[in-house]
């Protein structure tokens, strides 16, 4: 078997997404509060009132202050609406959840295991960026972290996302 490639390209196309975006002191804090907000949404507190389906990745936008050594407290936690409901996406009864049309994506990705802590995802851009070493083509102070599995499994599957530029 050969190994990994440390990280890899990748195209997303344009689509709907629930989104909610929370400002607590901790970024745990802020994608569980968001995260339960959106489990609500996805499984009744909807117009159609019915459970919508999980997909993954659930997407984490952070963004790093000024100086680069922290992270900002407003965290944009996105779910990917399923296939049927892409055209015409339930109404959330939360107001804090808004349905955006969200524009094709360009992404290098790597991927990482665990818990996600603002102290992890600092030390994994870091390392992602020794590997990239210096260039323009990714956004430098706007990044995601992909989450695959439920918040509470320990080793979860987790990818950081470098944004291409346009």
């Amino acid at each position: 078997q050969c190994e990994a490639a440390p990280y890899e390209e990748r195209r997303y196309p344009a689509g709907k997404w629930a989104c909610v975006t929370m400002g607590e002191p901790m970024y745990e804090q802020s994608i569980s509060m968001s995260f339960m907000k959106l489990m609500r949404y996805i499984c009744k507190e909807n117009s159609v009132g019915c459970y919508l389906g999980m997909t993954v990745p659930v997407l984490n936008e952070i963004h790093l202050t000024k100086e680069g050594t922290e992270l900002e407290h407003e965290v944009l936690t996105a779910y990917y609406l399923p296939g049927e409901f892409q055209q015409n996406p339930p109404v959330p009864m939360d107001p804090e959840i808004h349905i955006t049309e969200r524009a094709p994506l360009r992404v290098i990705t790597r991927v990482f295991y665990g818990m996600t802590t603002e102290e992890t995802i600092l030390r994994e851009i870091s390392l992602f960026w020794e590997l990239l070493g210096s260039t323009d083509t990714v956004l430098q102070d706007t990044y995601i972290v992909a989450s695959y599995e439920n918040p509470s499994v320990p080793q979860r599957r987790n990818e950081i996302w470098f944004i291409c530029r346009a």
